[in-house]
């Protein structure tokens, strides 16, 4: 259903397409005109049917884990090169101190860091995603020389699990729509 925000917004688009041909309209006129393509008399009819947006309620926008590593060098070299992630920002208190730095792809954000007390190793972060095959061809034609991961077929999906060298993992998932064909069992593809 269209909420009251987004009525604003197609009210803000029309009014500027319109202007793109030297057609000028009041922000009141866009908005009387979308409230007319969505099926109601004006535009306070339709903000009293369309759905309010719930700004006083808890959301939750992101959970970004973090992760511990232990060498700078080696974290590179297998978030970077190996999974493919790009460097987002580094912090150290100063030069010579542990390192806390953010990595990013495909709008999955992973914070690692050095410091003793952010996380333990071992920890396994779960990443719903589409693409796992293609990604798993991709780190195969990587050929890293510590992880030559497969895919898993589970109930609920395809998982891909690999392991960072401080012994955290990363099960990515992708979904398969209930109803299609699910196979049953394990097997490595590869």
């Amino acid at each position: 259903m269209t909420t009251v925000d987004q009525a604003k917004a197609m009210a803000k688009r029309l009014r500027a397409s319109l202007a793109a041909r030297d057609l000028s309209v009041s922000h009141a006129t866009a908005l009387e005109l979308v409230a007319a393509s969505l099926g109601h008399e004006d535009w306070n009819t339709a903000c009293a049917a369309l759905e309010q947006p719930a700004d006083d309620g808890i959301r939750f926008l992101e959970a970004v884990p973090i992760l511990r590593i232990f060498d700078e060098a080696k974290a590179r070299e297998f978030y970077c090169g190996f999974l493919g992630f790009a460097p987002g920002f580094e912090h150290r208190f100063e030069p010579g101190l542990p390192l806390y730095m953010e990595v990013a792809r495909a709008g999955l954000r992973l914070h690692l860091s050095e410091h003793h007390g952010d996380a333990s190793p071992g920890s396994t972060v779960f990443v719903r995603m589409r693409g796992v095959h293609a990604f798993h061809r991709e780190l195969t034609d990587r050929r890293y020389g510590y992880a030559r991961p497969g895919i898993e077929r589970v109930p609920w999906g395809d998982v891909l699990e690999v392991a960072d060298p401080f012994g955290n993992r990363l099960r990515f998932c992708q979904h398969r729509d209930e109803g299609a064909g699910q196979r049953p069992g394990r097997s490595a593809i590869g």
